[in-house]
């Protein structure tokens, strides 16, 4: 668990976080408790590139990432932070996932506010540390606009369960979560 978090505060807070195809990213997130909406879509680079095509040239600048809307009084930023080292993606690949490549689908936390880049650093900080994983993390702190991917990308995960990628990729991953964290799966 990380040492620091943001306050919880009222209202709903948001997150952005890119760790590979946001496919598996999504659906890891949507089974959080306290996690209202999660969209899938692109982060780093501007607007007249953020569309799959463009993206996918590798030359935008965005990353592969997702819009977390959620409840601080249920799940924590520090929490989310938790889930996505630990099961979300690999943070010690760059410029990876599995068997996607390229710098769209980096590991980058892209903080909404000065808390949450401060709890980021100081937990990515605290993993190094503890050499929790076998080589350092390579997750970096952005910064940048995010816009949502095409409609056809959203809730990928729960339209498409036979789709052979996230039946690969995807599906480990989700379970993974419920298994190592099932006070906070829905």
């Amino acid at each position: 668990a990380a040492a620091r978090d943001v306050p919880a505060t009222p209202g709903a807070q948001v997150a952005v976080l890119a760790g590979g195809c946001f496919w598996g990213m999504e659906a890891v997130f949507e089974n959080v408790k306290g996690v209202k909406q999660v969209t899938a879509g692109y982060a780093g680079g501007t607007r007249a590139t953020a569309d799959y095509d463009s993206v996918s040239s590798e030359t935008t600048r965005h990353a592969e990432a997702i819009r977390i809307v959620y409840d601080p009084r249920v799940v924590s930023y520090a929490t989310l932070l938790r889930v996505y080292f630990s099961v979300a993606h690999d943070p010690t690949q760059v410029n990876r996932q599995g068997p996607d490549s390229g710098p769209s689908y980096r590991s980058a936390i892209f903080p909404q506010t000065l808390a949450q880049r401060a709890v980021a650093a100081a937990y990515i900080a605290q993993l190094n540390a503890a050499k929790v994983f076998p080589a350092r993390i390579a997750t970096h702190l952005e910064s940048g606009a995010f816009f949502p991917a095409e409609t056809y990308h959203q809730d990928f995960y729960r339209r498409n369960p036979s789709h052979p990628y996230i039946v690969r990729w995807d599906k480990p991953k989700v379970a993974a979560f419920r298994a190592g964290f099932p006070k906070l799966a829905v």
